[in-house]
């Protein structure tokens, strides 16, 4: 039987069906027609909404002056260069910036989920004293902005001191600004920026967890870390995924932590705030003595924001499905 004559078979049983059932069927079928064309609608209206900004970026970051200040240019450049990406390069020194975002990106995520994981754990699965007063603190980590204590975490880790031991030694407490070392002792000791995210996320879905998996475990004579090596981390490692990959993110576009602790190290962040500064050095040094233009600016910046969000695209490209999986299976656990 030919294509078209099995289409047909197929609507004349669909009407016979229709005529049987005093048009439900049909009803039914425009009901379903209508759901789809708007959740299709709003799908996507909302991804226009996050794409159309990048979009403009993107194509603003390969228009020449000339075509900059065309009016009659909207969205396609005329003249395409890439002489920005090279100007900004330039300007920001965006390697030796990306080499630096990466190792501390990396470091600070990685003990953060270390420290988050444990904890997590820990008021998941053990009972200890105050635990629900700890358990209050995370959610006051999560509350509070880390603005509020900047003064006290300046001055901490300004005259940083054990217990007196290194005045009685030395003679004077240790200065760590200007050094990673106090940023990263905080991660190491869940106060970096959103572990208490990370433990909440963590701890929610350590309690999903069957426990019956464990006293199994502890049946075959797997002890408590033992089993948590074995047994609780690989089941978690999409819930890890994502932990860490929020972490990276959140540490390659923060300026709060690293103004406050890394000092003059390059990073993408301080490299980005100080584009309208170089832009005008630069400018200077060829000559044109003028400031630069509002729209000339925002071109830089536009360029500037997408070499430093191209590597966390890359990263979410080669992570998404354990990203994901772990959205899908925090809905279901928690």
């Amino acid at each position: 039987m030919s294509k078209s004559k099995v289409k047909k078979q197929k609507r004349n049983d669909f009407w016979e069906r229709n005529r049987k059932t005093n048009g439900y069927l049909l009803e039914k079928k425009i009901g379903e027609v209508a759901f789809r064309f708007v959740r299709a609608l709003l799908l996507f209206g909302l991804c226009f909404l996050i794409l159309q900004p990048i979009i403009n970026k993107l194509s603003v970051s390969f228009m020449t002056a000339e075509d900059l200040y065309d009016a009659t240019i909207v969205n396609i450049p005329r003249h395409w260069t890439l002489g920005n990406y090279r100007l900004v390069d330039g300007m920001i020194n965006y390697w030796r910036c990306m080499f630096n975002s990466l190792w501390v990106s990396l470091l600070v995520a990685v003990l953060q989920v270390i420290a988050a994981t444990l904890v997590g754990y820990g008021f998941a699965r053990f009972n200890f004293p105050l635990k629900k007063f700890w358990f209050g603190c995370v959610i006051l980590l999560i509350i509070v902005p880390p603005q509020t204590i900047m003064s006290p975490l300046y001055l901490n880790f300004r005259y940083f001191d054990i217990f007196g031991i290194f005045k009685a030694m030395t003679g004077d407490s240790l200065n760590l600004q200007k050094t990673p070392f106090p940023y990263l002792m905080m991660c190491a000791t869940c106060m970096g920026f959103k572990s208490g995210l990370y433990i909440f996320m963590l701890r929610q879905y350590f309690r999903g967890i069957p426990k019956e998996l464990e006293e199994a475990a502890y049946v075959d004579g797997c002890g408590n870390l033992q089993t948590f090596i074995r047994i609780m981390l690989p089941d978690a490692k999409a819930m890890i995924t994502s932990c860490f990959l929020f972490a990276f993110v959140w540490q390659w576009t923060d300026s709060f932590y690293s103004k406050m602790f890394l000092g003059n190290m390059e990073l993408l962040p301080k490299g980005l705030n100080s584009i309208s500064g170089r832009l005008d050095q630069y400018l200077k040094s060829i000559g044109s003595g003028t400031q630069a233009s509002a729209a000339m600016l925002q071109q830089m910046i536009s360029v500037g924001t997408l070499m430093t969000i191209a590597p966390l695209l890359l990263l979410y490209i080669f992570a998404q499905k354990g990203f994901v999986e772990s959205l899908s299976q925090t809905g279901i656990k928690m």
